[in-house]
C-alpha cells in the first residue's frame, strides 16, 4: 500500500527532475529569510508567500542549499524556484518585477553559508528575525526533542552539555565544507542566541544595507508595521491583506527553573545590548 508520505516523496522527486531540466529558465532568489531558528521565520514566510509579487520555492520553504546541500550544485538549487515565464506574467500584470525567496534559519549560523550566499547571489537581501535568546533556546530544545534530535528531556541538562557537544564543531565544519555536524545544527541552544556574532559575519560579506533585522516579539505583538518594513526593504507595494499566524509552536515538557532563566538572561546581557545597533532600539525582551 502506498502511503501519503511515499506519494509526496515521489512527487517531489519528479518535480526535482523536471526542475533540473529547466534550471536555466528559472529565477533565483532576490532575498532570503536567513534566521534565526525559532524566531518566527515560518510565520513571516507564510505571510510574504501570499503577496502577489513574491515567489516562493516550488517544493518546500527552505531549500537548505547554502548549508546542507551545496555540493549538489547551482542547477539543483535553481530547480526549486518558479520559471522566469511566471515572473514575466506577473510583471505584465502588475507593472513590477516579482521577487523570489526561500527561508532557511540555519543559514545565519552555518559557518560557510554566508560566504556562499554572497558569492552566488550578488545583490541578495537578507531578513533576520531575533527574539529573547533565552526563550529561543528553550523553544529550540523543545523542538529538537520532539523531532528526536535531542535525547535529553531536560533543557537544563542540554544547556550544560552544549559546550562539550559543540567543542571543535565549527572548526571541523570549516575544514570540511560539505560535511555536517549534528551537534552544531541541533544542539547549539545558546550559541545561536548570540545574534550579533552571526550578524557581524553576514555584514562583512553582504553589507549592512542589505540586511534587515526584525524583533519577533514586536512582530507578533503588532505584525502590520513589521510587515510594512519588510515590503519597504524589498521595494514592494502593499497588495492585499496579509494573514499573520503563529506556526511550529511546541509544547514544553516543564517550566524553566527561575534560577536558570535568571542566569541565562544575565549571560546574554552583553549580546542583547549589542543588538540595539541593529534594531535601532532596545530589544523587546529587555526592560
Amino acid at each position: 500500500m502506498t502511503t501519503p508520505l511515499a506519494v509526496k516523496r515521489s512527487a517531489h522527486a519528479v518535480s526535482q527532475v523536471a526542475g533540473r531540466l529547466t534550471a536555466g529558465a528559472r529565477v533565483l532568489p532576490s532575498f532570503l529569510i536567513a534566521g534565526a531558528q525559532r524566531c518566527g521565520t515560518t510565520s513571516l514566510y507564510r505571510a510574504l508567500a501570499r503577496h502577489p509579487l513574491v515567489l516562493k520555492p516550488t517544493l518546500r520553504k527552505g531549500v537548505h542549499y547554502f548549508d546542507m546541500a551545496y555540493d549538489r550544485g547551482p542547477a539543483w538549487y535553481r530547480a526549486h524556484f518558479p520559471l522566469t515565464a511566471t515572473a514575466h506574467r506577473l510583471r505584465r500584470r502588475y507593472g513590477l518585477g516579482p521577487v523570489a525567496f526561500e527561508s532557511a534559519p540555519y543559514y545565519l549560523f552555518h559557518p560557510h553559508a554566508m560566504a556562499r550566499i554572497a558569492r552566488d547571489l550578488p545583490g541578495v537581501k537578507l531578513i533576520v528575525l531575533v527574539r529573547d535568546p533565552v526563550e529561543r533556546a528553550y523553544s529550540a530544545h523543545a523542538h529538537e526533542y520532539a523531532r528526536g534530535f535531542e535525547p535529553e528531556a531536560s533543557f537544563e541538562r542540554a544547556v550544560a552539555l552544549e559546550e562539550e557537544r559543540l567543542a571543535g564543531a565549527a572548526e571541523w565544519l570549516a575544514a570540511h565544507p560539505y560535511g555536517a555536524s549534528h551537534a552544531h545544527r541541533h544542539h547549539a541552544y545558546l550559541a545561536r542566541g548570540r545574534y550579533t556574532e552571526q550578524l557581524a559575519r553576514a555584514e562583512a560579506l553582504v553589507g549592512r544595507a542589505r540586511i534587515l533585522v526584525l524583533d519577533s516579539g514586536r512582530f507578533f505583538a503588532d505584525p502590520e508595521p513589521a510587515y510594512d518594513r519588510v515590503l519597504e526593504f524589498l521595494g514592494l507595494p502593499r497588495l492585499g491583506d496579509p494573514v499573520f499566524e503563529h506556526h511550529n509552536a511546541r509544547p514544553r515538557p516543564s517550566a524553566m527553573p527561575a534560577s536558570l532563566r535568571a542566569d541565562l538572561t544575565e549571560r546574554f546581557a552583553m549580546w542583547d545590548h549589542r543588538l540595539e545597533l541593529w534594531l535601532g532600539t532596545r530589544p523587546s525582551w529587555r526592560p
